[in-house]
């Protein structure tokens, strides 16, 4: 394996001006969460403690919240797209999304009202996924780029949607811009969590939608604050909207927060190391199996947040994520199973490795992981690709 975690911790700073968080906090988090409570197919993803591992890892709890159920898409991100798309609409309407429900919208008044809309994004599959969905529920249109090497699988479940889908020959950060031109071009609707000036309004949508999660797990929680949150990264959006709701709620009595990413596309563990107030980018094919956090370069709304807000920043090799797949999916004990995906199970393989390798000893210091220690974590993701999944969990294969 050879390769190794590698991490950087924030040096806080007494004079700092932390940045506003109340825009991901509890109560837009309620607003948002009343939203996905509106549709039929909504119900709470559940909120599974993991006993037996705690007592293994030597913490006091672990808790894992799993979105392989959520709108029966196996991810999360549909939370954000949909989010995103009821807000867009609320504003042609000249009206705030908390007077719009799923009823409303898809009523016959209100589509005369909009009329057609295209919506259009780049994704690995999850997010493009939740577009397609939420497109096809609201009877609106979508387009989905792909980057290259995007499975087949994640293709075939966005075109079952009804959009219009493919897999370029660009690597996702070049998809994004290929969709923001396609966009321009054909007046379609640009929707990314991706952040850059002049594009932040929709982005902020979306983060907002992603605390319907971190809503959920404090209700599910019933007074237990967890000292620890672990999340993993792509351009930071998702771990900046719930980084800000967490910390927004607890203020300076927040858990401690730990951010990973895949180490060929560690742009939020780069930008945390460079700390010279500048975005750091990652160049290339971004070659991981963590399919969903396979992004270059930051989004600016998240980074606000994590940089002073998040503690960690770690950057960990394919083999860990796949580690993290086989103890969700082989649980110890009466523990429930729990199918995690590559980029789900980032964050458990970090904390197995952090906990278990001595080699980590200086990092589990630094987390101030012991017995007493209340672990939050989310599974973003199920077996999206179920081939690789049976890959890397049966054949002990973790390069993609």
């Amino acid at each position: 394996m050879g390769k190794k975690i590698e991490a950087v911790f924030k040096t806080p700073s007494q004079n700092q001006v932390l940045s506003d968080c109340t825009v991901f906090g509890p109560e837009q988090a309620k607003k948002a969460a009343a939203f996905h409570r509106s549709f039929p197919e909504y119900s709470p993803t559940p909120l599974v403690e993991l006993k037996s591992l705690a007592r293994t890892f030597g913490v006091g709890q672990i808790f894992v919240k799993d979105e392989s159920l959520r709108f029966s898409l196996n991810a999360f991100k549909v939370l954000g797209g949909s989010y995103c798309i009821g807000n867009y609409i609320a504003k042609q309407l000249k009206t705030d999304i908390s007077t719009l429900t799923y009823e409303q919208i898809t009523s016959p008044e209100i589509k005369e009202k909009l009329g057609s809309i295209t919506f259009v994004t780049a994704t690995d599959g999850n997010h493009g996924r939740g577009i397609a969905w939420t497109a096809n529920r609201l009877g609106q249109k979508s387009v989905v780029y792909m980057p290259k090497g995007s499975s087949l699988e994640r293709l075939s479940n966005i075109q079952a949607l009804g959009a219009y889908a493919c897999i370029t020959e660009m690597n996702y950060d070049d998809t994004v811009r290929y969709a923001s031109t396609h966009a321009k071009q054909n007046g379609w609707v640009l929707v990314q969590d991706t952040s850059w000036p002049g594009y932040e309004e929709i982005p902020t949508w979306i983060m907002q939608g992603y605390t319907t999660m971190a809503y959920e797990a404090h209700k599910q929680l019933a007074g237990i604050k967890p000292t620890h949150v672990i999340l993993q990264a792509g351009v930071g959006a998702m771990s900046g909207a719930i980084t800000g709701f967490f910390s927004s709620l607890y203020g300076k009595e927040r858990p401690l927060i730990a951010i990973v990413e895949p180490e060929t596309a560690n742009c939020i563990y780069c930008t945390a190391k460079a700390n010279d107030g500048m975005l750091h980018n990652v160049k290339g094919d971004l070659k991981t199996i963590m399919a969903g956090l396979a992004c270059g370069e930051p989004c600016g709304i998240g980074w606000e947040i994590l940089r002073d807000h998040a503690d960690c920043y770690a950057s960990i090799p394919d083999y860990v994520a796949a580690n993290g797949m086989r103890i969700l999916g082989n649980p110890i004990g009466k523990d429930k199973r729990v199918i995690s995906g590559e980029s789900g199970a980032a964050t458990i393989g970090f904390l197995s490795e952090i906990l278990r390798d001595p080699t980590y000893s200086g990092i589990k210091e630094k987390l101030q992981l012991d017995s007493s220690s209340r672990i939050l974590i989310i599974s973003t993701e199920g077996d999206t690709d179920k081939e690789n999944y049976r890959r890397i969990v049966w054949d002990g294969i973790c390069s993609k």
